[in-house]
């Protein structure tokens, strides 16, 4: 499997075209050290040394795909702002399409940290978390519509900021079902009668235990046995379950998967479901059986919980991790 994969990465990838529909969002680290607290106030005084801006939300799981080399194209939502202009300028860098992103009156999502070392001081978020007016959906709905027949399969990437509105994932899912197209959601909250009918959902074990009645402890067996019951309920081809330190579980029809992480120091979680819903689906995407897609999106989050803040994998560090 191991050889199949690496022909997979190496010469396969180019080939799969992927749309990705969600809430895009700026990330912004001011890295810096602390040597002294502030005469001002009891807080430490950070010397910022270092800046990086990167993609995150949605375009974090663009980013993954462009980088692996995929043809890329996302569908979300801009404020007429200076973050609106640093993002999108960033995904022309990237080679994506994104004459699907609408701009609006909100503001564009973004999440300022402050870090010291590996630790995080602040957060600052800028943004609007209300859902997109009528106007602004059927604009986004037309994109999605222009673009599907381009594509092999479909991200819906919610963060619960507005855009993954009910309207828009039943559509968006009722489309691919007809179009025969996988489509793989990464989940927000606990209704999920929005994501009824997907291909997969991908949620990490605090998302799965939103939508039980009763928690469950991140248990091989208890994980299966709820994971039919919530693909029944919501009428799933199938779920991959991302479980931190125990890597992921898929259940896809009789199939069934432990696959589990590998020995490494971690440093941060962040995004990591962003990089298995990106490698899954292109897996898909490219041919490969469920079982097979979730062992690559494993081994590509290990490549990123090891790395600092939001952080996509490129595809050779994806081949040298196989």
């Amino acid at each position: 499997m191991i050889e199949r994969l690496k022909t997979f990465v190496a010469d396969g990838i180019d080939a799969c075209k992927i749309l990705v529909v969600g809430d895009v969002m700026l990330d912004k680290y001011y890295f810096g050290e602390v040597t002294r607290i502030s005469p001002e106030a009891p807080v430490p005084i950070a010397r910022v040394t270092d800046v990086r801006e990167t993609l995150g939300g949605a375009a974090n799981v663009v980013h993954n795909l462009a980088l692996l080399g995929c043809q890329t194209s996302i569908i979300g939502q801009v404020g007429r702002d200076n973050h609106g202009e640093i993002f999108l300028s960033k995904l022309d860098a990237l080679g994506v399409n994104f004459s699907g992103v609408i701009e609006t009156s909100k503001p564009t999502t973004t999440k300022i940290r402050v870090i010291s070392g590996h630790q995080q001081m602040i957060r600052l978020d800028f943004e609007d978390a209300s859902e997109l007016d009528t106007l602004a959906t059927d604009e986004l709905l037309k994109n999605f519509s222009a673009q599907l027949p381009n594509v092999d399969a479909v991200i819906v990437s919610d963060y619960g900021k507005g855009v993954c509105t009910k309207k828009v994932c039943r559509e968006i899912i009722g489309a691919c079902r007809a179009a025969k197209k996988f489509v793989v959601v990464d989940p927000k909250g606990d209704n999920w009668q929005k994501y009824f009918d997907a291909s997969f959902i991908t949620p990490n074990l605090k998302e799965f235990n939103a939508v039980l009645p009763t928690k469950i402890p991140n248990v091989d067996t208890l994980i299966e046995e709820s994971a039919r019951k919530v693909i029944d309920e919501f009428n799933l081809r199938g779920l991959v379950v991302t479980r931190s330190a125990e890597g992921l579980t898929l259940v896809d029809g009789e199939k069934i998967s432990h696959v589990k992480a590998r020995a490494q120091e971690v440093f941060d979680v962040s995004g990591a479901g962003d990089t298995v819903i990106a490698v899954f689906a292109l897996a898909l995407a490219g041919g490969l059986d469920s079982s097979t897609a979730a062992y690559l999106a494993n081994v590509a989050a290990g490549v990123v919980v090891a790395k600092v803040g939001t952080y996509a994998v490129n595809r050779d560090e994806l081949l040298n991790a196989l």
